[in-house]
Parts: structure tokens; sequence; C-alpha cells
């Protein structure tokens, strides 16, 4: 009789189990993709400039102050909605916004900047995705928010849209301005 309800309690304690594990998984925001790098230096890169007569820029260049590293491409439908908000938050003067072209032509990407506005004060290309390697990058657009320190404090996967700048990016920012 003991055994009959050990092997009935075993069963359904593994069930018991399993769904407390779902249960607390489906608590998680399937939109946020945790980063390793978040507080991490920046790694380290170098990229030559998309644009001629502006600078590429790596890993040594985001140091004392803060900024936004946008990664896009010409070829993404997605970074076609959050550009209007880089190009508010370019002529805003809130921050200043650094760009990396991922996987793309170079005559590509400016024929997009060309046509949307350029928010950029640096631009380095990224065609062989050695820089995206380095930061992690799924996809495109990825935009990450960088200390003072060189720091990443902030990825966001995918466009971003008003509700995220308004509630999320322009507050941290603030925060981290002093």
């Amino acid at each position: 009789m003991l055994a009959r309800r050990v092997l009935f309690l075993v069963p359904l304690s593994a069930f018991l189990v399993l769904a407390v594990y779902l249960w607390a998984g489906l608590q998680n925001d399937p939109r946020i993709i945790p980063s390793a790098l978040i507080d991490q230096p920046v790694p380290e890169f170098e990229l030559p400039p998309l644009v001629p007569d502006k600078l590429g820029f790596g890993n040594k260049d985001l140091n004392g102050q803060v900024f936004i590293v946008n990664i896009f491409a010409s070829w993404c439908l997605p970074c076609r909605v959050e550009h209007p908000l880089l190009m508010k938050l370019a002529e805003e003067n809130i921050v200043p916004v650094y760009g990396i072209n991922w996987k793309d032509r170079p005559a590509d990407a400016l024929a997009w900047l060309a046509e949307l506005g350029d928010p950029y004060a640096r631009i380095g290309q990224d065609p062989d995705n050695n820089a995206g390697v380095d930061f992690g990058v799924y996809g495109v657009p990825e935009t990450y928010i960088i200390d003072a320190e060189g720091r990443i404090r902030f990825k966001q996967v995918g466009p971003i849209f008003p509700e995220i700048l308004e509630e999320t990016i322009l507050p941290l920012i603030r925060e981290l301005q002093g």
C-alpha cells in the first residue's frame, strides 16, 4: 500500500515542479533579451568610416560622456521605423548618437541615409560582423547606451518606439548624465 502511494506521488511531484517552473517562465517578458555585456566595458573594436567626410569609430571613442550606439542596416525595415526617433535625439542634441552599419553594402547605406537623414555623429561600417560578434548582436536594429566610463548600461533589441524612448531610454540617459 505504501509503495503504491510513493509510486503515485513521484510523478505527481515531478508534474508540480515542472508546472511551477513553466509558470515562472511565463512571467518573463519575451521582448527582453538579456545581455552578458550589461555593466561591462564596450568590447574592443575599430571600424572604418561609412561616410567619407565623417570619422569611423572604435571603443576608445566611447569615453567621457554618455553615448547611444545604434546598429542598423539599409535593408532593415524596423530600422526605418525607429529612424525618426534617432533623428529627434540628434536634432535635440540630447546625446551623441553613433552608428554601426551592419552587414550592409556601403552604397546602399549611404543612399538610405541620404533619403532618411543622418542622425549619427560617427558611423563605422561592419560588413563582416566583426564588431557585431563582439557586441553579441542578434540582428538589427539594436541600440546600446554607453556610460561615460565606456560601459554598456542598456541594450534594446529591436526598434525603439516612442514609449521605450520616453519611459526607459531617456530617463536612463538623464540619470547617467547626472
